[in-house]
């Protein structure tokens, strides 16, 4: 027998600053309304994986002129509100749910038919959630069984401003709805039963878009009022929440850590994790907190502390749905018993991730 090349070994404790990438959601977000945008919008830190390069690609066959400055520096000049062309070919959005789901939002409300793809786990992932109110509006689509990509969608001529109801918290859903909405005359609103991550309400605001929010019971009433003129802006992207969990819970675990995370976005609707890990034990102080482009951003200081198993509410998944499998690395490392429930949406993302 030859002995394996694989060793573990005790971590060093994580000491010192680290810088995350920029946030997914919020790239996703600035490239999309500052399509819609007239004139130029100027992007500073945007995250450049292939989910959000994909959301560029398409942006570009839509019309819009998008130039990358230097790494994280993007300039997006944008065709207007109503003013995307039908493109050339078939829109590609690889592994990007969140990309494919908002950019169905976008082409609701232009009268021309596009054809939207993505790589073998995107085309197994359901758009039904999001096809159903989009149809409401006038959108027209053709999709294989089970509403799976590919699939063509023809915009609607006239769209109509819906109150949609949503059955289950969605952020991916609301904003598809509320991006429909830009282009949709009179008001479009989203009834949610719980808050979901308001990015794109945050962003339109920025923007100015008139999108009023109000509470209503354990949820939110989201009002947009449709066909603004809006122009460019500048776009700042925090770091992103998920990928910090990563070196957060690190920290957490191991003894001895003190590790400064920079520039983070610390939106209370992104937050859950972090919250979790405090409700542990977890050692975690936002400093130097700000406000960029609308988004609470801030250096988090996060120190091992002895972890103990919670349990983690319904309410809180939509604030921290991707965190959870590094959640399950903090409980697995915390003494006692840690339970999560509403995870049902994990079934669904790009894997199983349950």
């Amino acid at each position: 027998m030859t002995k394996s090349p694989l060793a573990s070994h005790r971590a060093a404790a994580l000491t010192g600053d680290a810088r995350v990438p920029g946030d997914k959601s919020i790239s996703h977000r600035a490239l999309m309304i500052g399509a819609m945008a007239v004139g130029e919008t100027a992007v500073s830190g945007l995250l450049e994986g292939e989910d959000v390069l994909r959301t560029a690609a398409a942006m570009r066959l839509l019309g819009a002129r998008v130039e990358r400055d230097e790494p994280g520096r993007w300039r997006i000049h944008g065709c207007g509100i109503g003013g995307l062309k039908e493109p050339d070919d078939i829109l590609d959005m690889g592994n990007a749910g969140t990309g494919a789901r908002l950019l169905m939002g976008l082409l609701a409300t232009h009268p021309f038919t596009s054809v939207l793809t993505g790589d073998a786990s995107l085309r197994s992932r359901p758009m039904q959630r999001v096809m159903e109110p989009l149809g409401r509006i006038g959108a027209r689509f053709v999709a294989r069984s089970r509403s799976r990509l590919p699939l063509a969608m023809t915009g609607a001529a006239t769209p109509l401003p819906i109150r949609y109801e949503m059955p289950v918290a969605s952020a991916q859903v609301k904003s598809a709805i509320l991006l429909a909405g830009l282009n949709t005359p009179g008001d479009t609103v989203v009834v949610e039963p719980v808050p979901s991550r308001d990015h794109t309400e945050r962003m339109l605001r920025g923007f100015g878009v008139d999108v009023q929010v109000e509470t209503a019971g354990t949820g939110r009433v989201i009002t947009l009022r449709g066909q603004p003129e809006i122009t460019g802006r500048s776009v700042t992207v925090p770091g992103d929440p998920s990928s910090a969990a990563f070196l957060a819970v690190a920290a957490a675990i191991v003894p001895g850590s003190a590790l400064t995370l920079r520039n983070v976005g610390i939106n209370p609707l992104r937050y859950g994790l972090f919250q979790t890990l405090m409700e542990m034990g977890a050692d975690i102080t936002p400093v130097n907190v700000r406000d960029q482009s609308g988004e609470s951003t801030a250096d988090l200081k996060v120190r091992h502390g002895s972890l103990t198993g919670v349990d983690v509410p319904a309410a809180r998944a939509p604030s921290m749905i991707d965190e959870y499998p590094i959640l399950a690395m903090a409980a697995a490392c915390a003494s006692g018993t840690t339970r999560m429930f509403g995870l049902s949406e994990l079934r669904v993302k790009e894997s199983d991730r349950l």
